[in-house]
Parts: structure tokens; C-alpha cells; sequence
């Protein structure tokens, strides 16, 4: 099965990538705006309490974003594979519009009670719904559209691009709630949800003059032929017809595996992070959220450097490289904390786990390509909502009682675990693609 190669875009694709890069920055710039406020924000929608339980309100706050993750999955995985990837990616991000509207209009809990604090709660459910689909659309819109090895590098644009918009939110978070600039801590933060909420609707506007994407539109036109040859009806049988038996229980379940890799990762170096900071070093909203800043710029470059090598060095093998230096590095966490505790060690190891954190970047295109495209965006969407909902609850709630009981060294209850089942379903892949 020799698959073709490409190693210039044409225009209409140089287009297609400007626009999902520069949407799905919009779309996390969104997104990120609440859970980099978090600090601030959970104190004024939520009742304050003692440190645990703020923290387990922080867990709660931060899970509430993939709750409605599976239904989205199946509402936009359907609207996906029955209509195309291009309207979920214009659907999705009006939506994320609207939620940033009415977070920058809610009222505080001290002003309306227990209503806040459930209102906030589902507009994070839906944020999080809406970005799910997002991404995962332009991510196959693109691998759909373009050929390997140009492939690669272009569908880790997309997730350099969510870490722009992650830098950008931090940088207005910092901005909007530093006390020395705007005198008021609670005042000026509603500006931030409202500039998200103005540059969500450009980013939706924007969108609608995408073409769709060619492999999905080719193979939808070919179906539609068959069908009609056949006197089958289109309506009715088009998504049941067409999955294909071909993946595996095991195919699907290393896709999950892959899946649960980031969001312990992601947890530990700007959620837990920042729960060590504001508890052990007392530093105050506005700081943790500029202290988070620079992480994200570190961030940013290292998946810069990996879109940069992708298209150079095989894409499994990057995962595989990432894992080992992952461990290598966060393995001294606890017993440098303990040793030398202070901001500049945390901000050092939020640096290295970001700079190697595990996960699916860059090899999403390698991926998507084992399941059937007419089923892809459901399937994908599906498995990936499940691991993260899961992982992020195991995590989130997890790491609050595992450091409380283990201190430091609690982290490893969750990291070792889901390093090493990742690292066989990435070896499951490479054998899927050696017998390709």
C-alpha cells in the first residue's frame, strides 16, 4: 500500500491552513481563558473554604470542561461524517463565542449564590465540548487534505497554533487581573471573555469560505454512486454501511491508550503546579497566571521544534523519544522540591515536562489514518473524549489525595501507570504501519 508524497501545498490549501491555525488559536484562546483564571475565578463563583477543599473545587471546576465531552463527540461526530468536517469547525467555534459572552455577563457568587457557581459550570461543559471538536476537525480536515510528509508538520501546526492562543490567554489573564495595573482583582477580568468572545466570531466567519476537506469529500461523493447503483438509500444507510470492520479491539484501544497520555501531563504542569505554588510559596492569582506565562512560552517552542523535525524524523518514533525523556526528567521532581523548594524549581520542571510531555504530537495523522474516514471523526472523537474525561477525573481528584498521603512523590501514582501503557500502544501503531 505505497501512499503518495507532497512536499508543496497549493493555494487553496495554503488557505485551508491559515484558517484552521489561526481558528483554532481563537478557539483556545477561548477555552484557556477560565481554566489560567482559575485561580481568580473559582474564588469568585465558588464559596470559599478551606485549602483542601479548594482544591477539590479546583479538580471539580477543571473536570466540569469534559463532562459533556462523549455527547459532544457523538453530536459533532455525526454532523462530521454526515455532513463534513467543515461545518463542525464553523459550529464549534460560534458556540465558544457564546459561552465567553455569558461568563463576561455572569454574576459573581456573592451577588446570585449557588446559581453562579452551576452556571459557570456548564458553560465550562460546553467550552469544553465545543473545542473537543474543534481541533479534532481541523486536525483530520488536514489530514485529509494534505499528503505525508508535508503532513505531519502542518497537523502539529495546528496544535502549535492551540498553544499560541494557551500564551495568549495567559498573557490577557495576567494582564486583567493584576492588581497593580487596575487597582481591582474581580473588575477588569470580564474583558478578557468578552475580547475572547469578539474574536470567536471572526474566527467563525472566517471559516465558512473553507472548501471541504478532498479526502473525505471524494470518498463521500464515491459512496453516494455506489448507493445509487444499488437503489440503497443514502439517508438511512450511509454511516451504518460504510464502518469498516477492519480495525481491531486492540487498534481502538491503544488509539484510547494514546489518548489518556496528555492530560496527566497537562494537569501536573499548570494545574498541580499552580496548586503548589498558591499553597507552599503563597503567591497570588496574578502571579501564578504570569508565572504560568513563560511555562507556555517554553511550551510553545518545544512543539515548534517538534513540527519543525516531524517532517524529518519519523513521527512514532519523536512519541517514543518524548516518553524516555519525559521520565528521565520528572523523576527528580520530588526529591529536588524537598531539597531546594522554590518558584524558580517548579518553573524548571514545568519547562522540562512541557518541553517532553507524552502524547499524540506529531504523529495524529498516523492515527487517524487506521480508522475508515466516513467513520473517523465519530470513532476518533468518541475514544478520545472517554480517555480524557477519565483520565482528567483520575488525575485531577487523584493527585489531590496521592500528594496529601505521598507528598511530592504522589505524582508518580498517575505518571508511571499511563507512561507505560503508552508507550505499548505506540508500539502497536508501529507495527500497524510496518505491515502497511
Amino acid at each position: 500500500m505505497q501512499e503518495s508524497t507532497q512536499t508543496k501545498l497549493n493555494n487553496s490549501q495554503k488557505k485551508a491552513v491559515g484558517l484552521l491555525s489561526v481558528g483554532t488559536f481563537l478557539e483556545y484562546f477561548d477555552l484557556m481563558l477560565y481554566i489560567h483564571m482559575a485561580v481568580l475565578l473559582n474564588e469568585l463563583f465558588f464559596p470559599k473554604t478551606d485549602p483542601f477543599t479548594a482544591s477539590l473545587l479546583s479538580a471539580f471546576a477543571f473536570c466540569s470542561s469534559y463532562v459533556l465531552r462523549p455527547f459532544g463527540a457523538l453530536v459533532f461526530g455525526f454532523i462530521g461524517d454526515f455532513i463534513g468536517r467543515k461545518s463542525v469547525i464553523v459550529i464549534t467555534t460560534i458556540i465558544m463565542a457564546i459561552t465567553c459572552t455569558t461568563i463576561a455577563v455572569l454574576p459573581t457568587y456573592t451577588q446570585i449564590g449557588i446559581t453562579a457557581s452551576w452556571i459557570i459550570t456548564i458553560c465550562r461543559m460546553v467550552q469544553g465540548m465545543a473545542a473537543s471538536a474543534e481541533s479534532r476537525g481541523a486536525e483530520i480536515y488536514i489530514t485529509e487534505s494534505v499528503k505525508p510528509p508535508l503532513q505531519y508538520p502542518l497537523v502539529a501546526i495546528i496544535t502549535v497554533f492551540s498553544a499560541v492562543g494557551t500564551s495568549f490567554a495567559l498573557g490577557v489573564s495576567s494582564i486583567f487581573t493584576n492588581v497593580n495595573i487596575f487597582g481591582t482583582e474581580s473588575q477588569y477580568w470580564r474583558v478578557a471573555f468578552f475580547l475572547g468572545a469578539i474574536i470567536g466570531l471572526v474566527g467563525g466567519v472566517a471559516r465558512t469560505s473553507l472548501r471541504e476537506a478532498s479526502d473525505f469529500a471524494n470518498k463521500k461523493k464515491m459512496l453516494k454512486m455506489k448507493f445509487a447503483d444499488n437503489k440503497v438509500d443514502w439517508d438511512k444507510n450511509y454511516l451504518k454501511d460504510t464502518f469498516d470492520n477492519e480495525k481491531t479491539f486492540l487498534t481502538s484501544l491503544a488509539y484510547f491508550i494514546i489518548c489518556c497520555a496528555r492530560p496527566p501531563c497537562f494537569y501536573f504542569i499548570y494545574i498541580y503546579c499552580s496548586d503548589v505554588l498558591k499553597h507552599d510559596f503563597g503567591l497570588s492569582a496574578g502571579e501564578i497566571i504570569s508565572h504560568n506565562f513563560w511555562v507556555s512560552i517554553v511550551d510553545m517552542g518545544g512543539l515548534l521544534f517538534l513540527a519543525y523535525i516531524s517532517s524529518k524524523i519519523y513521527p512514532l518514533t519523536i512519541l517514543k523519544a518524548k516518553l524516555l525523556l519525559f521520565f528521565t526528567c520528572i523523576i527528580f521532581f520530588p526529591a529536588v522540591m524537598y531539597t531546594y523548594p522554590s518558584e524558580m524549581t517548579v518553573f524548571i520542571f514545568q519547562c522540562l515536562a512541557s518541553l517532553f510531555v507524552f502524547d499524540d504530537v506529531p504523529a495524529s495523522p498516523i492515527f487517524y489514518k487506521h480508522f475508515p474516514i466516513i467513520k473517523r471523526f465519530t470513532y476518533t472523537s468518541l475514544l478520545s473524549s472517554f480517555a480524557k474525561l477519565m483520565t482528567y477525573a483520575i488525575t485531577s481528584f487523584g493527585l489531590v489525595y496521592s500528594t496529601k498521603y505521598f507528598g511530592y512523590y504522589g505524582i508518580f501514582l498517575i505518571l508511571i501507570p499511563v507512561g507505560v501503557v503508552y508507550y505499548f500502544a505506540v508500539r502497536h501503531f508501529e507495527e500497524l504501519e510496518r505491515v502497511k
